[in-house]
Protein backbone atom coordinates (compact mmCIF):
# COMPACT_ATOMS: atom_id res chain seq x y z
CA UNK A 1 0.00 0.00 0.00
CA UNK A 2 2.87 2.22 1.08
CA UNK A 3 4.55 1.97 -2.70
CA UNK A 4 1.24 3.07 -3.93
CA UNK A 5 0.77 6.35 -2.23
CA UNK A 6 3.30 9.59 -2.16
CA UNK A 7 2.82 12.38 0.31
CA UNK A 8 2.66 16.38 -0.27
CA UNK A 9 1.70 19.38 1.78
CA UNK A 10 -1.03 21.31 1.23
CA UNK A 11 -4.05 21.56 3.18
CA UNK A 12 -3.10 24.72 4.93
CA UNK A 13 -2.84 23.82 8.38
CA UNK A 14 0.58 21.39 7.70
CA UNK A 15 -1.88 18.18 7.61
CA UNK A 16 -0.33 16.10 4.90
CA UNK A 17 -3.11 15.32 1.53
CA UNK A 18 -2.51 11.34 0.30
CA UNK A 19 -1.85 11.41 -3.55
CA UNK A 20 -2.65 7.62 -5.09
CA UNK A 21 -0.94 6.62 -8.43
CA UNK A 22 -4.77 6.52 -9.87
CA UNK A 23 -5.28 10.85 -9.33
CA UNK A 24 -7.22 10.49 -6.15
CA UNK A 25 -6.22 12.19 -3.04
CA UNK A 26 -7.66 12.88 0.37
CA UNK A 27 -9.31 16.52 0.32
CA UNK A 28 -9.98 18.21 4.19
CA UNK A 29 -13.33 16.53 5.48
CA UNK A 30 -13.94 17.94 8.29
CA UNK A 31 -16.97 17.20 10.45
CA UNK A 32 -19.22 20.72 10.79
CA UNK A 33 -19.40 21.38 14.35
CA UNK A 34 -21.91 24.57 13.92
CA UNK A 35 -24.97 22.40 15.06
CA UNK A 36 -23.52 21.44 18.25
CA UNK A 37 -23.95 24.15 21.71
CA UNK A 38 -20.87 24.17 23.79
CA UNK A 39 -22.29 27.28 26.96
CA UNK A 40 -19.56 30.15 27.83
CA UNK A 41 -19.53 28.54 31.35
CA UNK A 42 -20.88 25.49 32.93
CA UNK A 43 -21.91 25.19 36.42
CA UNK A 44 -21.91 22.51 38.90
CA UNK A 45 -24.83 19.70 38.62
CA UNK A 46 -25.63 19.11 41.87
CA UNK A 47 -29.06 18.16 43.52
CA UNK A 48 -30.75 17.92 39.52
CA UNK A 49 -29.50 21.62 39.06
CA UNK A 50 -26.96 23.65 37.92
CA UNK A 51 -25.81 25.92 40.77
CA UNK A 52 -22.88 27.82 40.68
CA UNK A 53 -19.41 27.09 42.83
CA UNK A 54 -19.16 28.04 46.30
CA UNK A 55 -15.57 29.30 45.38
CA UNK A 56 -16.71 31.77 42.61
CA UNK A 57 -13.84 30.16 40.54
CA UNK A 58 -13.87 28.76 36.90
CA UNK A 59 -10.96 27.32 34.76
CA UNK A 60 -10.59 27.20 30.64
CA UNK A 61 -11.09 24.13 29.24
CA UNK A 62 -9.56 24.07 25.61
CA UNK A 63 -9.49 22.39 22.49
CA UNK A 64 -5.92 20.61 22.39
CA UNK A 65 -6.17 20.77 18.32
CA UNK A 66 -6.25 24.61 18.02
CA UNK A 67 -5.43 25.30 22.18
CA UNK A 68 -8.61 27.51 21.63
CA UNK A 69 -10.85 28.10 24.56
CA UNK A 70 -14.06 26.22 24.34
CA UNK A 71 -15.56 27.27 27.74
CA UNK A 72 -14.95 27.96 31.29
CA UNK A 73 -16.15 25.29 33.69
CA UNK A 74 -16.54 25.78 38.19
CA UNK A 75 -13.80 24.67 40.30
CA UNK A 76 -15.12 23.09 43.25
CA UNK A 77 -14.10 23.31 46.52
CA UNK A 78 -14.81 21.27 50.19
CA UNK A 79 -17.87 23.20 50.37
CA UNK A 80 -19.22 22.04 46.92
CA UNK A 81 -17.99 18.53 47.20
CA UNK A 82 -20.07 18.11 51.00
CA UNK A 83 -23.00 19.73 49.09
CA UNK A 84 -23.27 17.10 46.02
CA UNK A 85 -22.69 14.24 48.52
CA UNK A 86 -25.66 15.33 50.94
CA UNK A 87 -27.72 15.75 47.69
CA UNK A 88 -27.04 12.40 46.75
CA UNK A 89 -27.41 10.75 50.29
CA UNK A 90 -30.55 12.67 50.47
CA UNK A 91 -31.78 11.09 46.98
CA UNK A 92 -30.66 7.78 48.10
CA UNK A 93 -32.96 7.94 51.01
CA UNK A 94 -35.79 9.87 49.77
CA UNK A 95 -36.08 8.12 46.48
CA UNK A 96 -34.16 5.56 45.00
CA UNK A 97 -33.53 2.67 47.53
CA UNK A 98 -37.42 2.63 47.39
CA UNK A 99 -38.00 3.28 43.67
CA UNK A 100 -39.03 -0.13 42.20
CA UNK A 101 -36.39 -1.89 40.40
CA UNK A 102 -38.46 -1.90 37.20
CA UNK A 103 -38.45 2.12 37.63
CA UNK A 104 -34.93 2.35 38.25
CA UNK A 105 -33.95 0.33 34.51
CA UNK A 106 -36.69 2.56 32.69
CA UNK A 107 -34.58 6.05 34.13
CA UNK A 108 -31.64 3.77 32.91
CA UNK A 109 -32.98 3.02 29.29
CA UNK A 110 -33.47 6.44 29.23
CA UNK A 111 -30.79 8.16 28.94
CA UNK A 112 -29.31 5.67 26.87
CA UNK A 113 -31.96 6.52 24.23
CA UNK A 114 -31.04 10.47 24.74
CA UNK A 115 -27.60 9.12 23.97
CA UNK A 116 -28.21 7.78 20.83
CA UNK A 117 -30.51 10.41 20.19
CA UNK A 118 -27.54 13.05 20.47
CA UNK A 119 -24.83 11.03 19.44
CA UNK A 120 -23.57 13.28 16.74
CA UNK A 121 -23.14 16.20 19.22
CA UNK A 122 -21.76 14.27 21.70
CA UNK A 123 -19.27 12.85 19.25
CA UNK A 124 -17.81 15.99 18.26
CA UNK A 125 -17.66 17.53 21.90
CA UNK A 126 -15.81 14.54 23.26
CA UNK A 127 -13.52 14.87 20.39
CA UNK A 128 -13.04 18.70 20.07
CA UNK A 129 -12.25 18.89 23.89
CA UNK A 130 -10.42 15.66 24.21
CA UNK A 131 -7.87 15.47 20.81
CA UNK A 132 -8.98 12.82 19.76
CA UNK A 133 -10.14 11.68 15.91
CA UNK A 134 -13.63 12.05 15.22
CA UNK A 135 -13.62 8.80 13.60
CA UNK A 136 -12.68 6.78 17.47
CA UNK A 137 -15.59 9.00 19.24
CA UNK A 138 -18.33 8.99 16.81
CA UNK A 139 -17.77 5.06 16.07
CA UNK A 140 -16.28 3.59 19.43
CA UNK A 141 -16.55 5.97 22.66
CA UNK A 142 -20.42 7.28 21.94
CA UNK A 143 -22.18 4.39 20.72
CA UNK A 144 -20.20 2.10 23.85
CA UNK A 145 -21.38 4.71 25.90
CA UNK A 146 -24.52 4.18 25.39
CA UNK A 147 -24.60 0.62 25.40
CA UNK A 148 -23.61 0.42 28.76
CA UNK A 149 -26.61 2.74 30.05
CA UNK A 150 -28.87 0.36 27.64
CA UNK A 151 -27.33 -3.34 29.15
CA UNK A 152 -27.05 -1.90 33.16
CA UNK A 153 -30.74 -0.95 32.22
CA UNK A 154 -31.70 -4.71 31.44
CA UNK A 155 -30.03 -5.51 35.25
CA UNK A 156 -31.54 -3.38 37.13
CA UNK A 157 -34.56 -5.73 38.01
CA UNK A 158 -32.50 -9.16 38.21
CA UNK A 159 -30.32 -8.35 40.94
CA UNK A 160 -31.38 -11.54 42.28
CA UNK A 161 -29.79 -13.34 39.46
CA UNK A 162 -26.67 -11.25 39.94
CA UNK A 163 -26.08 -13.14 43.32
CA UNK A 164 -28.19 -16.05 43.85
CA UNK A 165 -29.04 -17.62 46.93
CA UNK A 166 -28.10 -13.88 48.27
CA UNK A 167 -29.65 -10.81 49.07
CA UNK A 168 -27.96 -8.14 47.20
CA UNK A 169 -28.67 -4.50 48.20
CA UNK A 170 -26.95 -1.02 47.25
CA UNK A 171 -23.94 0.36 48.92
CA UNK A 172 -25.11 3.89 49.31
CA UNK A 173 -23.53 7.09 47.56
CA UNK A 174 -21.12 6.15 45.11
CA UNK A 175 -17.94 8.66 44.70
CA UNK A 176 -16.70 8.08 41.19
CA UNK A 177 -13.80 9.81 39.51
CA UNK A 178 -12.74 9.30 35.78
CA UNK A 179 -9.76 10.37 33.72
CA UNK A 180 -9.32 12.44 30.51
CA UNK A 181 -9.09 9.46 28.03
CA UNK A 182 -12.29 8.33 27.22
CA UNK A 183 -14.59 11.00 29.43
CA UNK A 184 -17.84 9.85 28.18
CA UNK A 185 -17.22 6.18 28.09
CA UNK A 186 -15.83 6.02 31.41
CA UNK A 187 -18.98 8.08 33.05
CA UNK A 188 -21.25 5.67 31.36
CA UNK A 189 -19.10 2.78 32.67
CA UNK A 190 -19.10 3.93 36.15
CA UNK A 191 -22.80 5.64 36.06
CA UNK A 192 -24.52 2.99 34.33
CA UNK A 193 -24.11 -0.02 36.93
CA UNK A 194 -23.58 2.08 40.04
CA UNK A 195 -27.50 3.24 39.31
CA UNK A 196 -28.80 0.08 38.46
CA UNK A 197 -27.86 -1.41 41.80
CA UNK A 198 -29.53 1.25 43.68
CA UNK A 199 -26.57 3.82 44.39
CA UNK A 200 -26.45 7.25 43.67
CA UNK A 201 -23.63 8.68 42.29
CA UNK A 202 -21.42 11.85 42.66
CA UNK A 203 -19.29 12.16 39.44
CA UNK A 204 -15.94 14.07 39.08
CA UNK A 205 -14.71 13.96 35.57
CA UNK A 206 -11.26 15.00 34.65
CA UNK A 207 -10.10 18.69 34.74
CA UNK A 208 -9.07 18.80 30.82
CA UNK A 209 -11.90 17.18 29.55
CA UNK A 210 -15.30 18.01 31.65
CA UNK A 211 -17.83 18.70 28.51
CA UNK A 212 -19.05 15.63 27.20
CA UNK A 213 -20.01 15.22 31.25
CA UNK A 214 -21.66 18.02 31.87
CA UNK A 215 -23.39 17.67 28.67
CA UNK A 216 -24.36 13.92 30.04
CA UNK A 217 -25.74 16.13 32.99
CA UNK A 218 -28.19 17.96 30.55
CA UNK A 219 -29.20 14.28 29.17
CA UNK A 220 -29.67 13.68 33.04
CA UNK A 221 -31.84 16.48 33.85
CA UNK A 222 -33.90 16.09 31.05
CA UNK A 223 -34.40 12.91 31.32
CA UNK A 224 -36.76 13.31 34.67
CA UNK A 225 -34.10 11.14 36.91
CA UNK A 226 -35.11 11.84 40.31
CA UNK A 227 -32.88 14.96 41.49
CA UNK A 228 -29.95 14.14 43.57
CA UNK A 229 -29.33 10.90 42.14
CA UNK A 230 -26.64 11.72 39.71
CA UNK A 231 -24.53 14.91 40.55
CA UNK A 232 -21.25 15.82 38.60
CA UNK A 233 -18.86 17.92 39.98
CA UNK A 234 -15.88 19.25 38.22
CA UNK A 235 -12.37 20.57 39.46
CA UNK A 236 -8.59 19.64 40.34
CA UNK A 237 -7.02 16.84 42.42
CA UNK A 238 -8.08 18.61 45.49
CA UNK A 239 -11.94 17.62 44.54
CA UNK A 240 -11.41 14.06 43.84
CA UNK A 241 -9.32 13.92 47.72
CA UNK A 242 -12.46 15.85 48.95
CA UNK A 243 -14.90 13.15 47.91
CA UNK A 244 -12.27 10.25 48.82
CA UNK A 245 -11.88 11.47 51.81
CA UNK A 246 -15.66 11.86 52.81
CA UNK A 247 -17.01 10.35 55.66
CA UNK A 248 -20.36 9.86 54.02
CA UNK A 249 -19.08 8.21 50.90
CA UNK A 250 -19.81 4.21 51.15
CA UNK A 251 -17.83 3.56 47.55
CA UNK A 252 -14.94 4.94 45.40
CA UNK A 253 -14.62 3.93 41.54
CA UNK A 254 -11.43 5.64 40.53
CA UNK A 255 -9.66 5.14 37.20
CA UNK A 256 -6.41 6.98 36.40
CA UNK A 257 -2.41 6.71 37.39
CA UNK A 258 -1.21 3.86 39.88
CA UNK A 259 0.46 6.67 41.60
CA UNK A 260 -3.04 8.39 42.83
CA UNK A 261 -4.23 4.86 43.10
CA UNK A 262 -2.10 4.13 45.92
CA UNK A 263 -2.93 7.03 47.60
CA UNK A 264 -6.91 6.28 47.39
CA UNK A 265 -6.20 2.70 48.37
CA UNK A 266 -3.83 4.19 51.86
CA UNK A 267 -6.86 7.13 52.63
CA UNK A 268 -9.26 4.21 52.01
CA UNK A 269 -7.92 1.64 54.41
CA UNK A 270 -9.42 1.30 58.07
CA UNK A 271 -12.68 2.49 56.55
CA UNK A 272 -16.07 1.09 55.37
CA UNK A 273 -15.82 2.16 51.95
CA UNK A 274 -15.21 -0.25 49.15
CA UNK A 275 -13.34 0.40 46.50
CA UNK A 276 -12.42 -0.50 42.69
CA UNK A 277 -9.18 0.94 40.99
CA UNK A 278 -8.77 0.87 36.90
CA UNK A 279 -4.84 2.27 37.13
CA UNK A 280 -2.45 2.30 34.53
CA UNK A 281 -0.88 -0.70 32.02
CA UNK A 282 2.19 -1.51 29.49
CA UNK A 283 0.35 -4.23 27.47
CA UNK A 284 2.03 -6.71 25.60
CA UNK A 285 1.21 -7.44 22.22
CA UNK A 286 2.91 -10.53 21.28
CA UNK A 287 3.08 -11.88 17.25
CA UNK A 288 4.16 -15.39 16.62
CA UNK A 289 5.73 -16.60 13.51
CA UNK A 290 2.57 -18.33 12.41
CA UNK A 291 0.55 -14.97 12.54
CA UNK A 292 -1.43 -13.61 9.95
CA UNK A 293 1.17 -10.48 9.73
CA UNK A 294 -1.22 -8.09 7.93
CA UNK A 295 -3.79 -8.04 10.39
CA UNK A 296 -1.31 -8.51 13.11
CA UNK A 297 0.35 -5.04 12.10
CA UNK A 298 -3.24 -3.71 11.65
CA UNK A 299 -4.15 -4.35 15.04
CA UNK A 300 -1.02 -3.39 16.69
CA UNK A 301 -1.94 0.00 14.83
CA UNK A 302 -4.88 -0.03 16.26
CA UNK A 303 -4.00 -0.90 19.31
CA UNK A 304 -1.42 2.10 20.11
CA UNK A 305 -1.81 4.83 17.22
CA UNK A 306 -4.75 5.42 16.17
CA UNK A 307 -5.94 6.38 19.91
CA UNK A 308 -2.81 8.31 20.05
CA UNK A 309 -1.59 5.58 22.76
CA UNK A 310 -4.43 7.33 24.89
CA UNK A 311 -6.12 4.07 26.34
CA UNK A 312 -4.67 2.70 29.53
CA UNK A 313 -4.60 -0.76 27.53
CA UNK A 314 -2.33 0.56 24.57
CA UNK A 315 -0.59 -2.51 23.21
CA UNK A 316 2.70 -0.29 24.11
CA UNK A 317 5.28 -3.03 23.80
CA UNK A 318 5.39 -5.38 20.76
CA UNK A 319 6.91 -8.93 20.99
CA UNK A 320 7.90 -10.48 17.64
CA UNK A 321 9.13 -13.90 17.14
CA UNK A 322 12.79 -13.64 15.59
CA UNK A 323 12.00 -15.04 11.96
CA UNK A 324 9.29 -12.72 11.32
CA UNK A 325 10.93 -9.73 13.07
CA UNK A 326 12.23 -7.78 9.80
CA UNK A 327 9.05 -8.52 7.72
CA UNK A 328 6.64 -7.15 10.46
CA UNK A 329 9.47 -4.00 10.85
CA UNK A 330 8.96 -2.87 7.49
CA UNK A 331 5.30 -3.40 7.49
CA UNK A 332 4.65 -1.35 10.19
CA UNK A 333 6.89 1.38 9.51
CA UNK A 334 5.38 0.85 5.88
CA UNK A 335 2.15 1.24 7.50
CA UNK A 336 2.58 4.66 9.73
CA UNK A 337 3.89 5.96 7.09
CA UNK A 338 0.32 6.05 5.67
CA UNK A 339 -1.46 7.56 8.58
CA UNK A 340 -2.30 11.05 8.92
CA UNK A 341 -1.90 13.16 11.86
CA UNK A 342 -3.71 16.16 12.22
CA UNK A 343 -7.58 17.85 12.79
CA UNK A 344 -9.61 15.09 14.75
CA UNK A 345 -12.22 16.71 13.31
CA UNK A 346 -11.22 15.76 9.98
CA UNK A 347 -13.23 12.52 9.18
CA UNK A 348 -9.53 11.65 7.21
CA UNK A 349 -7.87 11.75 10.10
CA UNK A 350 -6.16 8.79 12.13
CA UNK A 351 -3.63 10.69 14.84
CA UNK A 352 -5.59 13.27 16.51
CA UNK A 353 -4.01 15.74 18.94
CA UNK A 354 -2.74 14.70 22.37
CA UNK A 355 -4.81 16.13 24.95
CA UNK A 356 -2.86 18.30 26.94
CA UNK A 357 0.14 20.36 26.70
CA UNK A 358 1.64 19.16 29.92
CA UNK A 359 0.75 15.15 28.60
CA UNK A 360 2.65 16.05 25.11
CA UNK A 361 5.82 17.07 27.23
CA UNK A 362 6.12 13.70 29.21
CA UNK A 363 5.63 11.98 25.81
CA UNK A 364 8.42 14.09 24.59
CA UNK A 365 10.96 13.69 27.71
CA UNK A 366 10.26 9.74 27.04
CA UNK A 367 11.25 9.64 23.34
CA UNK A 368 14.63 12.18 24.47
CA UNK A 369 15.38 9.14 27.27
CA UNK A 370 14.92 5.93 24.84
CA UNK A 371 17.05 8.20 22.34
CA UNK A 372 19.85 8.60 25.61
CA UNK A 373 19.25 5.15 26.54
CA UNK A 374 20.54 3.80 23.06
CA UNK A 375 17.04 2.47 21.46
CA UNK A 376 16.83 3.43 17.87
CA UNK A 377 13.85 5.38 16.85
CA UNK A 378 11.48 5.67 13.81
CA UNK A 379 9.24 8.21 13.75
CA UNK A 380 6.70 8.91 10.47
CA UNK A 381 7.37 11.39 8.18
CA UNK A 382 4.70 13.14 7.96
CA UNK A 383 4.21 16.58 9.51
CA UNK A 384 2.22 17.86 11.80
CA UNK A 385 -0.18 21.05 12.78
CA UNK A 386 2.03 23.97 13.86
CA UNK A 387 -0.68 25.26 16.35
CA UNK A 388 -2.12 22.58 19.11
CA UNK A 389 -0.51 19.65 20.83
CA UNK A 390 0.72 17.07 18.26
CA UNK A 391 2.98 13.85 18.13
CA UNK A 392 4.29 11.80 15.20
CA UNK A 393 3.34 8.12 15.72
CA UNK A 394 7.06 6.41 17.00
CA UNK A 395 8.80 2.99 17.08
CA UNK A 396 11.37 2.27 19.04
CA UNK A 397 14.00 -0.62 18.22
CA UNK A 398 16.81 -2.29 19.78
CA UNK A 399 15.37 -2.27 22.99
CA UNK A 400 15.67 -4.04 26.11
CA UNK A 401 13.78 -5.07 29.39
CA UNK A 402 15.61 -2.70 31.03
CA UNK A 403 14.59 0.27 29.32
CA UNK A 404 12.47 2.62 30.98
CA UNK A 405 10.66 3.01 27.81
CA UNK A 406 9.93 -0.66 27.88
CA UNK A 407 8.48 -0.22 31.68
CA UNK A 408 7.30 2.90 32.04
CA UNK A 409 3.73 4.06 30.40
CA UNK A 410 4.16 6.88 28.73
CA UNK A 411 0.81 7.14 27.51
CA UNK A 412 1.06 8.39 23.64
CA UNK A 413 1.98 6.89 20.21
CA UNK A 414 5.63 5.37 21.58
CA UNK A 415 5.64 1.89 20.47
CA UNK A 416 8.49 -0.56 21.88
CA UNK A 417 9.81 -3.47 19.74
CA UNK A 418 11.63 -6.40 20.96
CA UNK A 419 12.28 -10.13 19.89
CA UNK A 420 11.52 -13.06 21.13
CA UNK A 421 12.28 -17.01 20.21
CA UNK A 422 10.45 -19.31 22.32
CA UNK A 423 6.74 -19.20 24.13
CA UNK A 424 8.55 -19.14 27.53
CA UNK A 425 10.95 -16.39 26.58
CA UNK A 426 7.65 -14.10 25.46
CA UNK A 427 5.97 -15.12 28.54
CA UNK A 428 8.77 -14.31 31.18
CA UNK A 429 9.19 -10.75 29.15
CA UNK A 430 5.68 -10.19 29.05
CA UNK A 431 5.06 -10.43 32.51
CA UNK A 432 8.27 -8.49 33.84
CA UNK A 433 6.23 -5.49 33.94
CA UNK A 434 4.56 -3.99 37.11
CA UNK A 435 1.55 -3.86 35.39
CA UNK A 436 -0.95 -6.14 34.39
CA UNK A 437 -4.03 -4.50 32.66
CA UNK A 438 -4.63 -6.24 29.25
CA UNK A 439 -2.47 -7.85 26.45
CA UNK A 440 -2.52 -9.40 22.88
CA UNK A 441 -1.52 -12.60 21.06
CA UNK A 442 -1.73 -13.68 17.43
CA UNK A 443 -0.93 -16.63 16.47
CA UNK A 444 -2.89 -18.88 14.02
CA UNK A 445 -2.80 -21.73 16.63
CA UNK A 446 -5.43 -22.23 18.94
CA UNK A 447 -3.07 -23.96 21.39
CA UNK A 448 -1.10 -21.68 21.88
CA UNK A 449 -3.45 -19.05 22.42
CA UNK A 450 -4.69 -21.08 25.46
CA UNK A 451 -1.34 -21.45 26.80
CA UNK A 452 -0.72 -17.95 26.59
CA UNK A 453 -3.74 -16.73 27.90
CA UNK A 454 -3.21 -19.19 31.14
CA UNK A 455 0.17 -17.95 32.07
CA UNK A 456 0.04 -14.11 30.85
CA UNK A 457 -0.72 -11.75 34.03
CA UNK A 458 -3.09 -9.39 32.26
CA UNK A 459 -6.63 -8.82 33.15
CA UNK A 460 -8.00 -8.90 29.67
CA UNK A 461 -6.20 -10.44 26.51
CA UNK A 462 -7.63 -10.32 23.30
CA UNK A 463 -6.47 -13.10 20.41
CA UNK A 464 -5.95 -12.21 16.85
CA UNK A 465 -7.55 -8.68 17.33
CA UNK A 466 -7.18 -5.87 19.94
CA UNK A 467 -8.80 -2.97 22.15
CA UNK A 468 -12.21 -5.16 21.35
CA UNK A 469 -14.91 -3.74 24.13
CA UNK A 470 -18.43 -5.01 24.76
CA UNK A 471 -20.46 -3.53 27.64
CA UNK A 472 -21.04 -7.68 28.69
CA UNK A 473 -17.37 -8.09 29.32
CA UNK A 474 -15.77 -7.50 32.18
CA UNK A 475 -12.42 -5.08 32.23
CA UNK A 476 -9.74 -4.53 34.88
CA UNK A 477 -6.26 -5.76 35.42
CA UNK A 478 -3.61 -7.13 38.10
CA UNK A 479 -0.46 -6.11 39.84
CA UNK A 480 -0.16 -2.02 39.61
CA UNK A 481 -3.39 -2.13 37.20
CA UNK A 482 -5.44 -2.31 40.10
CA UNK A 483 -8.15 -4.25 40.87
CA UNK A 484 -12.12 -4.91 40.35
CA UNK A 485 -13.99 -4.69 37.22
CA UNK A 486 -16.20 -2.50 35.07
CA UNK A 487 -18.63 -3.91 32.44
CA UNK A 488 -20.15 -7.15 32.65
CA UNK A 489 -22.11 -8.74 35.67
CA UNK A 490 -18.51 -8.02 37.05
CA UNK A 491 -18.67 -4.48 37.00
CA UNK A 492 -22.72 -4.39 38.84
CA UNK A 493 -21.26 -6.65 41.66
CA UNK A 494 -18.95 -4.45 42.64
CA UNK A 495 -21.63 -1.81 43.74
CA UNK A 496 -23.84 -4.26 45.38
CA UNK A 497 -23.84 -5.40 49.17
CA UNK A 498 -24.60 -9.08 49.92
Amino acid sequence: MASSVKKKNGTGNGQPKLKFNTGWEYAPAPESSSHIKINSRYDLFIGGKFVKPSSGKYFDTINPATEAKLSEVAESNTADVDKAVKAARQAYDKYWKKMPARERGKYIFRISRMIQERARELAIIETMNGGKAIRESRDIDVPLAANHFFYYAGWADKLQFALPNKTPKPLGVAAQIIPWNFPLLMAAWKIAPALAAGNTVVLKPAETTPLTALKLAEIIQESGLPEGVVNIITGFGNTGADLVYHNDVDKIAFTGSTEVGKIIQKAVAGTRKKLTLELGGKAANIIFDDAPLDQAVEGIVNGIFFNQGHVCCAGSRLFVQESVYNKVLRKLKDRIETLIVGDPLDKNTDVGAINSKAQLEIINRYIALGKEEGAEIYQSGCSVPKKGFFCRPTLFTNVSQSHRIAQEEIFGPVLTIQTFRTDEEVIEKANNSPYGLSAGVWTDKGSKIFNLTTKLKAGVIWANTYNKFDPTSPFGGYKESGFGREGGLHGLTSYLAS
